[in-house]
């Protein structure tokens, strides 16, 4: 069941939920994203026809992404039309025009990426990375960079951060982390295994989990004690992995140390201002 903000637009939480729902369901969801249109305009029977299921699994896969049933699905889907961009330079075969119509995408999708979360997730969060007497940031696979990207601005903003880069390394760092440590975790996926074995470990150490991911239901979001879940850009699951796209997590884990930065005031300030000295010596003529 849809957990995240009500103002999410149906095709943002299909985008998150449809990987860990039940085979039927996926297919209506996944027909209803594949063509928006058609389907406001269809009954819950008539969209149980065209997907080859019962009516019931057609309103339980509405009420499994938040709404009380197929109508109300309907009328978010003709809300959410009604207010998407103009599709901008779609003729254009060109390879700047396949650019340009890669960043135009993005763009109008990034309204959706803090859909799924809410005021009260983000807080705790940035208050526990605040509060963490020892904090492990931990990132694999397609999701590494962003982890030392992360640990880094982190530790610029007067928050030490550690990283390490090995995925045994991680896993003894976690596993003594002890109470009063947190390890945040950042899986596009969900599912890494490293990842997952890394928050084992520290939760078996006694430390908090956190964690930046794109699905609510996937094993990273339930293991952790709070987790931001960020709309993906891409459409499905199955893009993910396919188009690897991590901007939506990288815009999201620079505003997160923002957020940090605002919460701790003149001591995050004076840790950039250190930064920012330290790089500037670092500079040549």
């Amino acid at each position: 069941m849809w957990q995240g903000s009500a103002e999410a637009p149906p095709t943002a939480r299909i985008a998150m939920l449809a990987p860990s729902m039940q085979p039927s369901e996926r297919r209506v969801a996944e027909a209803v994203a594949a063509d928006v249109d058609v389907s406001i305009e269809r009954t819950a029977q008539e969209m149980a026809d065209a997907v080859g299921v019962g009516r019931a699994t057609v309103i339980r896969t509405a009420q499994t992404l938040g709404y009380d049933g197929y109508p109300q699905l309907r009328v978010a889907l003709a809300r959410e039309r009604a207010t998407a961009p103009a599709p901008d330079g779609a003729d254009d075969e060109t390879m700047l025009g396949a650019l340009r119509g890669a960043v135009d995408r993005f763009a109008s999708r990034l309204a959706h990426t803090v859909s799924a979360v809410t005021d009260e997730t983000v807080s705790t969060f940035v208050h526990e990375l605040d509060a963490a007497g020892r904090l492990l940031v931990a990132a694999n696979g397609l999701s590494a960079p962003l982890g030392t990207d992360l640990a880094m601005r982190l530790t610029s903003a007067g928050r030490p951060a550690e990283y390490v880069a090995d995925t045994l390394g991680q896993q003894i760092t976690a596993s003594q982390l002890g109470a009063g440590s947190v390890c945040l975790v950042v899986s596009g996926s969900g599912v890494n295994r490293a990842s997952i074995d890394v928050m084992t470990a520290a939760r078996a150490s006694g430390a908090r989990l956190l964690a930046i991911t794109s699905f609510p239901r996937s094993p990273v979001a339930e293991l952790a004690d709070v987790a931001l879940v960020v709309a993906p850009i891409n459409d499905s699951f199955r893009d993910e992995l396919v188009h690897t796209s991590r901007a939506a997590l990288m815009l999201v884990t620079e505003s997160v140390v923002g957020l940090l930065v605002r919460l701790r005031g003149e001591s995050a300030t004076a840790a950039q201002a250190a930064t920012l000295s330290v790089l500037g010596h670092s500079l040549s003529e």
